[in-house]
């Protein structure tokens, strides 16, 4: 079984300057469900991988994180697709840990759970933190164009290092070659 790590905020969902907070606040970009469903159905095994410091802020606890997953997992599930797992950093950015990314902590905790080499493995992402922590264990950096993905990259200089797409969906379909 293959392995993709995905970001979640601007990737599966839409993003919001002000945190998604709620289950009510969340949204599916539309055709990250359906692309999360073929990948299940291709047999690959499916994690997030997400900066949450919206914990760490308190502008919501675990209970009401945990909800918001729900409500991902449903509309996965809905769709004929599955998340194997979430990995996630509830600190701020000045908390200094090593699991928010740019670090690669979730990356290596990732690969100390599901016992795996993370080495070329599509890592989906859509600022230049999601590519950094990739880049720093050896995943193949993707980033989407959704959520913060436009201004990233505009900010690249080495595109070229970086494979783009319009969305989760788009980005499914280059990996399945479809």
């Amino acid at each position: 079984m293959q392995l993709v790590i995905l970001d979640r905020d601007g990737v599966i969902n839409e993003d919001s300057e002000d945190y998604i907070k709620s289950p009510e606040e969340w949204h599916s970009i539309p055709g990250s469900p359906e692309a999360i469903a073929r990948l299940t159905h291709a047999n690959y095994r499916v994690v997030v991988a997400t900066n949450q410091s919206g914990i760490g802020r308190g502008l919501f606890d675990i209970g009401t994180f945990n909800r918001i997953n729900e409500k991902m997992h449903r509309e996965i599930s809905n769709a004929g697709g599955r998340i194997d797992g979430i990995f996630y950093c509830p600190h701020r950015p000045d908390e200094d840990c090593q699991c928010r990314k740019p670090r690669p902590g979730l990356f290596n905790e990732i690969c100390r759970r599901l016992h795996c080499d993370l080495n070329g493995v599509p890592a989906i992402g859509d600022s230049s933190g999601d590519l950094q922590a990739a880049q720093a264990v050896g995943a193949r950096s993707i980033l989407v164009r959704t959520g913060k993905g436009r201004n990233t990259e505009l900010k690249l200089k080495k595109a070229g290092d970086v494979e783009v797409y319009d969305d989760l969906a788009s980005a499914v379909d280059a990996l399945l070659n479809v």
